[in-house]
């Protein structure tokens, strides 16, 4: 039986998103052997379509140059799997009906087309019954190509979807592993790999994984750990955090005593939580860097702004101490990204993210503690934006990103609220304060019709919860908050 290799071209077209190049080449000795071209594929692609079928073609568009055999199968699971078992044996795409398949048959100058259990009108079409003895039968007629390991990583959430695009990746010689959560950080198997063959193409297969995957590849190929370890923020972790502006007691516990001994507090105070579990709990520091004030100050806002300076003795003490910061902003008459940027340089730190309390935002004409602030999504969004450009392009690890909200009117038009950035982690900060009863009630009207991909956040108020819930208690509110926090 003869070798299909001098009419099957594998070739690695791969659409970089960071980087890439293609040259080709000849093998030497073609004239006594198959003649193979390839393109040298570098960087990270996405195959951002909706269907099955479209997924396949991307694949092939890819992976593929040429193919003289091409298994077309129908949609069928059955079938599916009789197909996926002959394009194996061949070395050759497996494709589904729709409407580009015809023009993706000529563009791989295919001949034969092994259609099982589909009968579409397409040059070339060899029709074979869905049957085991059948396809067998015509792949024995058929020479086959043999299949060479490419540097090539093919990523997908579910492989039974995808059956056909899985299928072309494997016979065109790529590793194909599965990340569940369309984010490589979160798949062991897939950390390991990618650390293993720092070279490799990178293809996400299907819309979930089109939200950032360069970024996600970078951050395991460089191993953007957070403080504590790990390459996410959330899930498999806990934070737990003191809140105030330093020197204020009146603000929170943060401020009620020195640098050296807020850390140590923050360390303490973490230690309740590690007695309830296994789980990796951070201790942390939120930091007030605007403070709402009464008057409207030189420059107008009704926000004093602390100078950097002022806050890199706490910020720098919490990371040799392997704690976690967290800027907060309350921004008074000014918008939130103005302030933001103020914070860049130590928003370029590790260990730095950001929190926005709408309830300090003001509209024209308001004044704090007269009503409660608010903020629209679209102000949310270009601060988002901006932080999460921020951290890719500095190449800093996954960010908190922290909307601290009691109210229902606190952010307006909350569900337009971007959460899809995959260099932050978005948390919902629930704040409100009184009994415990009225506590969970607030947790429960704020849960409420929340956006996707958010985790959540419990504030205890050590003077204001009546009474405050004990550190086992807050560990049992349902769900487990990702961030504790205490005024």
């Amino acid at each position: 039986m003869r070798s299909v290799g001098a009419t099957l071209t594998a070739a690695l077209v791969v659409v970089a998103l960071v980087a890439g190049g293609c040259t080709g080449g000849r093998s030497a000795g073609a004239e006594d052997g198959p003649v193979v071209t390839r393109s040298p594929a570098k960087g990270v692609d996405v195959i951002d379509v909706p269907t099955p079928d479209s997924a396949a073609l991307g694949v092939s568009r890819r992976l593929f140059d040429r193919s003289e055999v091409v298994v077309l199968s129908s949609p069928d699971p059955e079938v599916q799997q009789l197909a996926e078992r002959a394009a194996r044996r061949l070395g050759v795409p497996m494709l589904l009906p729709g409407p580009a398949v015809p023009a993706e048959i000529e563009r791989l100058g295919a001949r034969t087309v092994l259609g099982i259990g589909t009968a579409p009108d397409v040059a070339g079409l060899q029709e074979v019954e869905p049957t085991r003895a059948a396809v067998d039968a015509a792949v024995d007629d058929l020479p086959r190509a043999d299949v060479e390991p490419r540097d090539v990583v093919v990523l997908t959430r579910a492989p039974g979807p995808n059956r056909a695009a899985v299928t072309t990746a494997r016979t065109a010689g790529a590793t194909v592993l599965r990340a569940p959560d369309a984010d490589p950080r979160s798949a062991p198997d897939v950390v390991a790999a990618l650390r293993d063959r720092p070279k490799a193409a990178v293809i996400g297969l299907g819309r979930p994984f089109r939200h950032g995957l360069g970024y996600q590849v970078m951050a395991v190929r460089r191993n953007l750990e957070q403080p504590g370890g790990g390459l996410l923020a959330f899930p498999g972790r806990h934070v737990v955090a003191l809140y105030g502006h330093p020197g204020t007691p009146s603000l929170g516990l943060l401020g009620e005593q020195g640098v050296g001994a807020t850390v140590k507090r923050a360390e303490r105070v973490a230690d309740r939580y590690r007695a309830q579990t296994k789980a990796k709990i951070v201790p942390a520091l939120e930091i007030i860097a605007t403070v709402a004030s009464a008057s409207k100050g030189k420059d107008g806002d009704y926000s004093a702004e602390a100078d950097v300076k002022d806050l890199l003795p706490l910020v720098r003490a919490a990371e040799k101490a392997g704690q976690y910061v967290v800027i907060d902003l309350q921004p008074g008459r000014t918008d939130f990204l103005t302030q933001a940027k103020r914070y860049r340089s130590l928003l370029l730190r590790p260990h730095v993210g950001l929190a926005l309390d709408p309830e300090w935002r003001l509209k024209k004409g308001q004044k704090h503690l007269r009503q409660i602030g608010s903020v629209k999504a679209a102000e949310v969004n270009r601060v988002s934006a901006w932080l999460s450009r921020l951290t890719r392009e500095q190449r800093l690890p996954q960010k908190l990103f922290v909307l601290h909200q009691f109210s229902t009117s606190m952010i307006k038009d909350r569900a337009k609220v971007v959460t899809t950035h995959p260099e932050l982690a978005t948390v919902i900060h629930v704040d409100g304060q009184g009994t415990p009863a009225a506590k969970k009630g607030t947790w429960a009207t704020i849960r409420r019709g929340a956006p996707d991909g958010v985790h959540w956040g419990w504030k205890n108020f050590h003077d204001e919860d009546e009474p405050m819930l004990t550190a086992r208690q807050t560990w049992n509110v349902r769900p487990r908050p990702d961030l504790v926090t205490y005024q």
